[in-house]
């Protein structure tokens, strides 16, 4: 058995970064990855960088790929990219950093040594031994069949003193219905709608975690593009309640109530969720963190039929405006990107997984009251970021099967 000073789990970004870095400072690294494409989200569709106001904290590796990227385009930097380019910017760092990479290999164990791994054990029966284990997964597998303490879902607002944690009460935001919406209308979706006395109170915890999607890539550029299809098993009725609300909505509705279509290179897209029925499919992913390789497979393949479902009903069914109609019909899904899956994003959005329970846990305090450490390891910026995690059927009225909305 080969012995490697440093193996790093998850070919994501913050995974091939680490294994470059550890490589380049003269470790002998092995990178192990469950799929078959390094990047992990980055390379996956998320290609409109959320950098708003933000460029002085990138430095680093960070900001070497984001110049590489920008070399691509004929650019000094570039904050946006297509998802081929940066595969291909990934693949070319661990080939000069000498990082050996295997792919398709997903965790099966570890063998302890008192409190530290002493081997991974791989699905295909291999086993690698390292000095040091790196979990760069979004899931964190590696901590996990290393027996580290983890939380899932939300705290409670009382277990480390946040005022924002655990359920929050309905707030005004983009991602909330902007007009009545009757449950009674949800159609294929009512198995995802959650009763208003089926949840905890406000401050209180539980085990759901936010909502998962895919970020996609579609073209303009008729050459380029392959006609959006229905998923296998598509039925409009999953859509009935996003049918309701744009007919709520009336002359109002326009494609950002439904879609974020950030403008990518060559006339490419990356689509992210923009309303409250978008391309999160909520409540599919809450069993996403510790299930077994095909239950994760299968909530995948729910997450892609529904936007794809989605995609294909935003683009044909006369119940959607014209005007959203038209403008979303203008894309296609790009043949050069993701070939081997058909021009959809091989890489499904985690949001959030597991959460390491370490020595120190970050709170909000941390984030909104004493951001300034005598010890800080590293600098980041953005506005605390949750999205929405259910669908709630409120009752208005003493006839609650008549009168509930969803919220």
């Amino acid at each position: 058995m080969t012995t490697w000073d440093v193996c790093v789990y998850s070919g994501t970004a913050g995974g091939v970064v680490a294994a470059v870095t550890a490589a380049l400072s003269g470790a002998e690294v092995v990178l192990v990855e469950p799929g078959q494409h390094l990047g992990g989200m980055v390379s996956g569709g998320l290609g409109k960088t959320d950098m708003e106001r933000q460029e002085h904290f990138i430095g680093g590796h960070a900001r070497r790929f984001f110049e590489d990227v920008g070399a691509r385009y004929g650019q000094s930097l570039a904050w946006r990219f297509e998802p081929h380019v940066a595969e291909k910017i990934f693949i070319e760092w661990v080939e000069r950093a000498g990082v050996e990479v295997r792919l398709g290999s997903m965790i099966e164990g570890v063998e302890m040594v008192d409190t530290r791994i002493g081997s991974l054990r791989l699905e295909d029966r291999s086993m690698i031994k390292a000095a040091a284990y790196v979990d760069a997964s979004y899931e964190g597998d590696l901590l996990a069949a290393a027996g580290a303490s983890f939380a899932i879902g939300r705290e409670s607002r009382s277990l480390n003193g946040e005022s924002l944690a655990g359920r929050r009460e309905l707030l005004p935001d983009p991602h909330q219905f902007r007009a009545p919406v009757l449950a009674s209308r949800a159609g294929g979706l009512t198995r995802y709608l959650q009763p208003l006395d089926g949840i905890c109170l406000p401050g209180e915890g539980d085990n759901k975690i936010q909502s998962y999607c895919y970020r996609i890539c579609l073209t303009a550029d008729r050459a380029n593009g392959e006609p959006i299809p229905p998923p296998t098993g598509y039925d409009a009725e999953q859509y009935q309640l996003l049918a309701a609300y744009l007919e709520a909505l009336g002359e109002r509705a326009t494609i950002r109530d439904v879609l974020g279509v950030g403008e990518l290179p060559n006339g490419k897209t990356d689509i992210n969720s923009g309303g409250p029925i978008s391309t999160n499919l909520l409540g599919a992913s809450w069993a996403y963190p510790e299930a077994d390789p095909a239950t994760r497979r299968r909530v995948a393949a729910d997450h892609r039929d529904w936007a794809l479902g989605l995609l294909y009903f935003l683009t044909h069914d006369r119940a959607v405006p014209r005007a959203i109609r038209d403008k979303l019909g203008r894309y296609g899904l790009p043949r050069d990107e993701f070939v081997a899956t058909d021009g959809w994003p091989h890489q499904l959005y985690v949001r959030e997984a597991r959460r390491l329970q370490g020595e120190y846990v970050l709170t909000q305090d941390d984030l909104m009251t004493s951001p300034h450490k005598p010890d800080s390891i590293g600098l980041g910026g953005y506005n605390i970021d949750i999205r929405e995690v259910q669908w709630v059927v409120c009752p208005v009225s003493r006839f609650p099967d008549v009168f509930d909305e969803v919220l």
